[in-house]
């Protein structure tokens, strides 16, 4: 009798192997508690501050607008700059005389008015809110004023993230044709004087 029930007891599993479905049911859901319980929910911001951050998003975007002009006012001037340089060469027809001097002006001028021609062309800009959706009025209107706020804030570091690529490569191409500007006046500063001492055949 003895040895029958240890014979079951052997082929029965252990008692705290045994999982009841209310078990194996917490086994499975804490995994998925701790996922979404863990990350704390932020704060959301008062509307305060989001007021506050939304007027200096604005002013750093009117600062990037005065660079804009800064840079045109810049392309201006060295436009006016290499086309009185040109004019002066051609009124004293040095640069008709084949001579280094006028190889090196030349290619000076050419390279000169690559660098302002490709500042000067236009650039697509980004702008915040992008009336062109039609989708604007329904994705936005539905929205709470502090949400709205938000993601306006949001557009707006995006509008000013790409501005700035397109800001960068007009002051580059100016930085270039400043320095370009210089060897062409150094250039014919130097064909002058050698006009002057030097004797042309």
């Amino acid at each position: 009798m003895t040895a029958a029930i240890n014979s079951f007891l052997k082929i029965e599993p252990p008692l705290e192997t045994l999982k009841t479905p209310e078990k194996a049911r917490l086994e499975l859901i804490e995994p998925l508690e701790e996922i979404t319980i863990a990350p704390e929910a932020q704060p959301s911001p008062s509307l305060a501050t989001v007021e506050l951050a939304a007027r200096d998003v604005r002013l750093v975007l009117d600062q990037q607008k005065e660079r804009n002009q800064t840079l045109t006012t810049k392309l201006n001037i060295l436009f006016v700059t290499n086309g009185a340089l040109l004019t002066s060469l051609i009124i004293s027809r040095l640069l008709f005389i084949p001579s280094p001097f006028s190889i090196a002006e030349l290619l000076g001028f050419l390279v000169n008015f690559t660098l302002l021609i490709n500042a000067f062309l236009p650039r697509q800009v980004a702008v915040s809110p992008n009336l062109d959706d039609k989708k604007f009025l329904e994705r936005y209107l539905v929205l709470q004023p502090e949400e709205y706020q938000l993601q306006m804030i949001v557009n707006l570091v995006e509008t000013y993230n790409a501005n700035r690529q397109r800001l960068e490569d007009v002051s580059l191409s100016l930085k270039y044709s400043a320095f370009v500007t210089w060897g062409i006046a150094l250039i014919l500063l130097m064909h002058v004087v050698a006009a002057s001492f030097v004797p042309m055949t």
